[in-house]
């Protein structure tokens, strides 16, 4: 199982950024779907998460401006990033909780990251 994550860049102030990461693989189902954060330093935090029904979770900084939505067909979640902010700068990672073929139990899977930069 891979996750490829796309739509990192260099952006403005009260820009907007689209995230993006698809899942490939031999993969039997996908449960909650996640982004996170990282900065040079700090811990990885949760920016947002998805559950399969649906049901949303955000951190408190980014509630209002930023949403996470998946396409499960496609095996895909997004992160649209609205009013971004300085503080929004960091590498983005996606995380899925999958289950495959050869591991009934599931676990996590992490894409490699892309970088968002916000100038002021």
């Amino acid at each position: 199982v891979q996750l490829q994550a796309s739509g990192g860049g260099l952006e403005q102030a009260g820009g907007s950024l689209r995230l993006s990461c698809a899942a490939s693989g031999s993969i039997f189902s996908i449960h909650t779907m996640a982004w996170y954060r990282q900065v040079p330093g700090n811990k990885r935090d949760l920016v947002a998460s998805i559950t399969s029904g649906g049901s949303t979770n955000y951190a408190d900084s980014v509630k209002g401006r930023f949403t996470i939505s998946r396409d499960n067909a496609r095996k895909k979640v997004y992160l649209q990033m609205n009013s971004l902010k300085p503080e929004d700068a960091a590498v983005y990672y996606c995380n899925m909780f999958i289950e495959t073929i050869a591991d009934w139990n599931g676990m996590d899977y992490w894409g490699k990251g892309t970088q968002v930069t916000v100038s002021s």
